[in-house]
């Protein structure tokens, strides 16, 4: 039974991502592509936006030491940033496995106590959701009208929801509120198991707590500010990629990086499927043509995912040439 459910917490993500992927694509000409990727796309801005991918992750792990240093626990910083590396490379495999994995690697090379970790971690997305929430709001302030534009397109709106909606819109609005389900439903269960240990669950409590203990506040915001900056900055230079979608601004890419960002809740590999469907909506409320949309979300989605891969693959061979620290564990 155990067995079982493993292998479904990493087949239906796949299915998930893979269904909503073959119903953006199914027309879709892939062999085009090459004649884009070849002549009509700037890779000098690609090549510029990744460095803002590398160092998110780095932010992140620099950010994540500030929140262990109050529990006593100060793992090194190339432990802790490749940790992250790693950490993003698993969830490609097993969505939502990424928090596990930088813990485990701190449990393995630092000795730091797992349900600590952990606790530290449910503090970091505390914080990301609030950023997420402040950048959220401030954009529906700016771009209300583009927003109502894509309530009304894609069947949000409470008037217009019957209406509006295709037998396809419903499907996918399914599948994915069960795939939001079922997450909820494996971390419910996570936490029982944590609530069964009194131990386990004072060190997650402990590791919630240590935001007001951070020695250096300004700097754990700098590093906060750094990430959500990095990760859009990650993302809107790709818009000079492209002939398409060079003239949008800032505003476009606020925008379509929100409700992307959101997306991504559904889990799936790196958000594949939802990530695409909810940017290239954005991207066509704007203008774009329905097939740059997809170009444009099929190459930036890719070569980031790419990004992620190698970085996996290099904190996997950084780590092998780390010694672990001696415990008395």
């Amino acid at each position: 039974m155990k067995t079982l459910q493993n292998i479904s917490k990493i087949l239906l993500p796949l299915l998930l991502g893979g269904a909503i992927l073959y119903w953006m694509y199914r027309d879709f000409d892939f062999y085009s592509i090459k004649n884009v990727l070849l002549h009509e796309m700037d890779w000098t801005w690609m090549l510029l936006s990744m460095p803002f991918g590398i160092l998110a992750q780095a932010f992140r792990g620099w950010r994540w030491t500030q929140t262990l240093a109050p529990l006593g626990e100060r793992p090194r910083r190339s432990v802790a940033v490749n940790a992250i590396f790693l950490s993003y490379a698993s969830s490609l495999v097993i969505p939502r496995s990424g928090e596990f994995t930088r813990c485990g690697v701190l449990k393995r090379w630092e000795g730091i106590s797992f349900p600590k970790a952990i606790g530290t971690v449910v503090t970091e997305r505390a914080v990301d959701m609030l950023v997420v929430f402040i950048v959220t709001g401030t954009t529906l302030l700016f771009q209300m009208s583009i927003f109502g534009t894509f309530f009304e397109k894609t069947g949000t709106s409470l008037d217009s929801i019957l209406d509006r909606f295709s037998l396809t819109g419903y499907l996918v609005t399914a599948v994915c509120g069960m795939a939001v389900l079922l997450l909820l439903h494996l971390l419910l269960k996570h936490l029982y198991i944590y609530n069964k240990v009194r131990a386990t669950l004072g060190n997650v409590w402990e590791g919630i707590s240590t935001l007001k203990d951070v020695s250096n506040l300004p700097l754990f915001l700098f590093f906060t500010i750094g990430i959500w900056s990095c990760y859009f900055l990650h993302y809107f230079l790709t818009f000079f990629c492209f002939d398409f979608t060079s003239h949008l601004g800032v505003g476009c890419a606020l925008v379509s990086f929100v409700v992307g960002s959101i997306a991504v809740i559904v889990p799936t590999p790196n958000g594949a499927g939802p990530w695409h469907f909810a940017v290239k909506t954005m991207l066509i409320l704007y203008g774009v043509q329905d097939e740059q949309a997809l170009y444009f979300v099929l190459i930036v989605h890719t070569l980031q995912t790419l990004l992620v891969v190698l970085l996996g693959v290099w904190a996997w061979a950084r780590l092998a040439f780390i010694k672990a620290r001696k415990t008395t564990d």
